[in-house]
């Protein structure tokens, strides 16, 4: 008897040994050895055998395991919950946990925590509110999971804060960084600080990183980088984790110089080729100077890239809009070495289609994400879908995918608002943001910057001011620079000029370019030249090599015919180095996207196309098309007989939208894209030929949508 004994503790020391190495050769001669032998089966033994095959990535020997085991207990249902929830087979996970007879705490932990990471935040609030029901006493870690999973309620996690005090459970570490995280990310930051230099001894390296992080989220980046060098003083252990959360500082000053200083150091230290510190260097290159050739240098230097750094490098791409063809590329890449995409992966290359407004291309991104393990309705995923739909101008399909989704977030109802207002449904926006308040969902900044937005496009004055002034009087939100950029835009478009100037006059902050530019896009739309100088030089001296303010005044001065000033204008952008950014319009017909620049002469149906627009023209001017000609900014006395107006038909929008109509079935509709604002004569000649051919014709500029149809504008020409 001592002998089977002794036989019984050598084989689970190691069988323990093989799942700490995991050493999966060994563990399964051990399992054949076991079934064979005939000592009476243990469950206890048994559910090892789950964890090993779990730990070695062998999901089908995990579940054959399981199915052998007559009697199953709740720890083999916990072991074989987390070998399904650690691969992402999260439906999996849930059918077995319905089947234990008494889930015990790890039971719920454990699919809390999956459900969190997934970001399936219904699942995870409606186990953790079953869990106490069940009268289970949680942990720590019980509440991190909760706290996780819902990032976006507020009042939610105030409640969950308030359990963790009355629980006992502030004092644990876990629970307090999550809170700081959370609180961080979601713009609390006094609230972050409080939970932090509240901790006393109880931080960890965890805690310090999570304040830095957060420090770097809310643009106190000089305070994240003064705790960095705090925590190095006192002797805690810096880690891939920490610098990454400095490297955060330095993005959110924009701080070039500082962050290269710092590149510098990470290369001595040798922490320059670690695939987290690699994520964060990219994650820099790639906000401040924009400089993806950089980012590419850096990808290629780290040995052994997880998903986290692919995921980044197509963020990368995916944010300077030039390479959104290469974020495309990257992910594809991606998949070929071997990588599952995961919901980041699909937010990011969903964002590139959306720059590059690609119906075919997201739609086929839409599909792969169905096709995938991801839940196609993950809201994160879900949102960056609307926000392609609305900007590849198809907003039923949008408002038809947020129809769908089993709940929303404040991130989801910004993205239909946006998208609203982009298309010119003021209504409909403010519809949805009152729905918003109604359903107990707390706006976010970036929410009153949508719907101020969406107010400023349709000219609701009263309301944009209404939400203004909501936001720190219901909510406690401080206006910042873009917010009343958004009000600077709603009252100027209602030539409300000397209340807009008057509003930046007694801004409590600085105002930023931002700012300016909104007063001088006003400027330009009444013809206030005087007012027009003053914001533009303002303009370049927060920016002094934004062409934007020099083309818009040199605009303005050409259409009064004063060229001497268009003149010296030009001369002062020469002098400077300053180039104004070419027009370009893009169309995509049958998956295929062709791009046009002003007198273009490089498509191969050039000849067609510029045939077709001259007898449109014809057409258009027989039904009260009058060319514009200030637009073509040619002086009068050097402007050869009809060069102007052949200039203005040579426009990059009316190129692509020829090529578009000639190049498709008669009666369907159209989507162009332009990278500048749409010329106020193209956009006069549009309305016209979309009465003349009956088609609906949608253009997407810098700024908005324009969906041409019958002879009217969606903007009702208030833009």
């Amino acid at each position: 008897m001592n002998q089977i004994s002794r036989t019984l503790q050598n084989f689970r020391h190691l069988l323990k040994t093989c799942i700490a190495d995991r050493d999966l050769f060994t563990g399964k001669s051990l399992h054949t050895l076991y079934i064979k032998s005939l000592v009476s089966h243990s469950t206890y033994l048994s559910n090892h055998f789950i964890v090993l095959y779990s730990k070695c990535g062998r999901l089908s020997l995990a579940r054959r395991a399981f199915n052998g085991i007559p009697e199953p207990n709740v720890f083999t249902f916990n072991a074989i919950i987390a070998a399904y929830a650690k691969e992402s087979l999260i439906h999996v996970a849930r059918q077995l946990f319905d089947q234990i007879p008494r889930p015990d705490l790890v039971s719920y932990n454990t699919l809390i925590s999956a459900y969190a990471d997934r970001g399936d935040t219904r699942q995870a609030l409606c186990l953790f509110g079953g869990m106490r029901e069940m009268g289970l006493d949680m942990d720590g870690f019980t509440l991190s999971a909760a706290i996780a999973a819902r990032s976006d309620d507020v009042g939610l996690i105030r409640q969950l804060h308030s359990v963790a005090v009355s629980g006992g459970f502030d004092s644990y570490t876990s629970v307090n960084n999550s809170l700081i995280t959370y609180y961080g990310k979601n713009g609390h930051l006094g609230e972050a600080k409080k939970i932090f230099y509240g901790m006393s001894e109880m931080k960890d390296e965890v805690s310090w990183n999570s304040m830095i992080v957060a420090y770097g989220q809310n643009r106190e980046g000089s305070k994240a980088l003064s705790l960095f060098r705090e925590m190095v003083r006192m002797g805690f252990n810096v880690d891939m984790f920490t610098l990454a959360s400095v490297l955060t500082a330095f993005t959110s000053m924009g701080d070039f110089l500082g962050g290269l200083q710092f590149h510098a150091k990470l290369i001595k230290a040798g922490f320059n080729r670690n695939s987290h510190v690699g994520s964060g260097l990219i994650d820099f290159y790639s906000k401040c100077p924009g400089d993806m050739l950089v980012c590419r240098k850096i990808f290629e230097e780290i040995l052994s890239p997880d998903l986290v750094l692919w995921n980044t490098m197509i963020s990368g791409y995916s944010q300077n809009e030039e390479f959104s063809e290469a974020a495309l590329d990257c992910f594809q890449q991606m998949q070929r070495i071997g990588h599952c995409p995961d919901d980041c992966s699909f937010v990011c290359v969903i964002s590139a289609c959306s720059n590059l407004s690609s119906p075919s291309k997201g739609k086929q991104i839409h599909s792969l994400a169905i096709k995938s393990e991801i839940p196609s309705n993950r809201i994160s995923v879900s949102n960056a879908l609307i926000t392609m739909y609305s900007k590849c101008g198809n907003l039923r399909d949008a408002r038809r995918l947020f129809d769908r989704m089993p709940e929303h977030n404040t991130v989801s109802l910004n993205s239909m608002i946006t998208g609203y207002a982009q298309h010119g449904f003021g209504m409909e926006s403010i519809s949805l943001f009152e729905q918003l308040l109604q359903a107990n969902i707390v706006p976010s900044s970036i929410t009153f910057i949508s719907i101020i937005s969406a107010c400023a496009h349709t000219g609701k004055v009263s309301e944009g001011q209404k939400y203004f002034n909501m936001m720190k009087e219901k909510f406690g939100i401080e206006p910042e620079a873009e917010h009343y950029s958004c009000v600077i835009d709603l009252l100027g478009r209602a030539g409300k000029l000397a209340e807009a100037k008057r509003l930046i006059e007694s801004m409590p902050i600085r105002p930023g370019s931002d700012v300016w530019a909104a007063l001088l896009g006003a400027c330009r739309k009444h013809g206030n030249v005087e007012l027009a100088v003053k914001a533009a030089n303002q303009c370049l001296q927060l920016e002094p090599s934004n062409a934007v303010p020099y083309v818009t005044l040199a605009t303005m001065y050409a259409s009064d015919a004063r060229w001497e000033e268009v003149a010296a204008i030009r001369k002062l952008m020469r002098d400077r180095g300053v180039r104004k950014k070419p027009g370009c319009s893009w169309i995509e017909v049958k998956k295929r996207v062709s791009y046009f620049v002003a007198e273009d002469s490089s498509h191969p149906m050039i000849k067609e196309i510029h045939s077709y627009l001259d007898d449109m023209l014809m057409k258009i001017k027989r039904v009260g098309y009058v060319p514009d000609v200030r637009w073509a900014m040619v002086k009068e006395d050097e402007a050869v007989d009809g060069e102007k107006e052949i200039r203005l038909g040579h426009h990059s929008e009316k190129l692509a939208v020829a090529f578009g109509l000639i190049s498709t079935k008669e009666g369907e509709a159209i989507l162009v894209v332009k990278n500048l604002r749409i010329c106020g004569d193209c956009h006069n000649a549009i309305k016209f030929i979309s009465a003349v051919t009956g088609r609906e014709i949608t253009v997407r500029d810098n700024h908005r949508f324009h969906c041409f149809k019958g002879g009217h504008c969606s903007c009702g020409d208030y833009w």
